[in-house]
């Protein structure tokens, strides 16, 4: 494996894309791409990251407009989630890793919600890495959520105050601090590093609030086959570039 030079980003976050196009070019069915990435990939990626005290791995597993595709498709993505959440715990067992997830979970059936909420509290006390699962995530759908729940801490705290005490509240409640303790990654730091495999070169509404300042790498290889190796081809760019923040 090829040494990476310092420093490596904090954040790492990774648009997964392609598994539907490998699996046709390799002539599987469709859900074998994503098999792959489940039972191989993250697994892989997650050791990277460990070697290299990545501390944070953020992986869009599944948008909310993933909810449209093919029946079939999507009962095949959810046993996948069920083999991971809840079978499947034992592959990062030992490794000293933190489970997190962004995204509305309340769609998905009680015993995937109940499998994360399982794992997510018996590696709570993990400090190594915090690998992030975005599960019916999507970035304006996210920001929406964070906007209602100001809406509601704003009607609780504006009621009755005068119009020059409303103007002062409105306008502590409408920080960027405030709005980025309302969204889903409050307890993330804002990514470094944003890599989009599959060839696509877009966000697709992946962190959009949080991407602001994060540099991108986007890549042909389909997500079954970025492994370690091509992480490391994404850190060595990202190390070689320098970051000036605006200034």
């Amino acid at each position: 494996m090829s040494k990476i030079k310092a420093p490596v980003p904090t954040h790492v976050a990774i648009i997964m894309d392609g598994n539907r196009r490998w699996a046709r070019q390799n002539k599987l069915q469709i859900f074998k791409g994503h098999e792959k990435v489940a039972k191989e990939v993250i697994q892989a990626l997650v050791d990277r990251c460990l070697e290299l005290k990545i501390p944070y791995l953020t992986l869009w597993a599944f948008s909310t407009e993933n909810w449209k595709r093919s029946q079939i498709e999507v009962e095949a993505i959810l046993n996948l989630l069920r083999d991971m959440f809840i079978d499947g715990r034992e592959a990062l067992e030992g490794r000293d890793v933190k489970i997190n997830t962004i995204g509305e979970l309340a769609r998905f059936p009680e015993d995937i919600q109940q499998g994360i909420e399982q794992w997510q509290e018996e590696s709570k006390n993990a400090q190594s890495l915090t690998v992030t699962f975005a599960l019916n995530y999507g970035g304006r759908d996210e920001i929406l959520r964070a906007i209602r729940q100001l809406m509601l801490i704003s009607v609780s705290e504006i009621r009755g105050l005068d119009q020059s005490a409303l103007v002062k509240k409105i306008t502590e409640l409408t920080t960027e601090k405030f709005l980025s303790a309302q969204l889903d990654t409050a307890d993330l730091p804002d990514p470094d590093l944003i890599i989009r495999t599959g060839g696509e070169q877009r966000l697709s509404g992946f962190m959009p609030w949080q991407s602001a300042y994060a540099e991108f790498y986007f890549t042909k290889v389909l997500m079954p086959d970025f492994n370690a190796k091509q992480l490391d081809l994404a850190l060595k760019e990202f190390t070689d570039r320098e970051r000036r923040f605006g200034e």
